[in-house]
């Protein structure tokens, strides 16, 4: 994935809850006020790259009539697969987006805590990529920790880049001193 070496999630994937996604109340916080900020009460197919163990992809599934999880760490997948055993309309996909994208059209695509792991070349394909998959009615949901990292980027230079970007508009900001969350929709035409 981008600049991250495979190595690094390698390492923290030895751990089931690598982030504490289920256990830290800054985790369920973020996930909490990420679904409030979603415009819609139901989308038509979603896309959620970097879903890690699934803990926001099952949130996610009660909105969406399809939903596609991916990560490129297969033993994120595989967690998730187990957490959304039964949800017939989620889907999982091992890629890695700074390579590979699905082919499709999704009316929301959630990036939370994923594009700050590519470098900005890499993510600037990544807001292309997004650009050539989303409903002209989609909504993109961007979250990202805004604390010390060794990441390729910061959180702010993400959500800086969608912002300056002209084909996106912002319809919901939120920023705090741990994580920023946007959600962009298409500019209008």
């Amino acid at each position: 994935m981008g600049s991250t070496p495979l190595a690094y999630f390698d390492r923290m994937y030895e751990d089931a809850d690598p982030w504490g996604y289920e256990s830290s109340w800054y985790e369920q916080r973020k996930y909490a006020l990420t679904v409030a900020a979603l415009g819609r009460r139901r989308y038509r197919s979603a896309f959620e790259p970097g879903c890690s163990i699934g803990v926001l992809t099952l949130m996610l599934a009660a909105r969406c009539d399809r939903l596609l999880a991916a990560d490129f760490h297969e033993g994120a997948i595989s967690q998730a697969r187990r957490r959304l055993a039964g949800h017939d309309h989620v889907g999982f996909r091992q890629l890695d987006i700074s390579r590979e994208w699905p082919v499709g059209v999704f009316d929301l695509i959630v990036l939370s805590e994923v594009a700050y792991y590519l470098d900005r070349t890499g993510h600037l394909r990544l807001i292309d990529r997004v650009d050539a998959s989303l409903t002209d009615d989609g909504e993109v949901v961007l979250v990202h920790w805004r604390g010390e990292t060794d990441y390729p980027q910061t959180g702010d230079a993400v959500h800086d880049a969608w912002s300056a970007d002209p084909r996106f508009r912002s319809v919901v900001s939120h920023v705090e001193h741990d994580f920023r969350l946007d959600v962009v929709q298409r500019a209008r035409r």
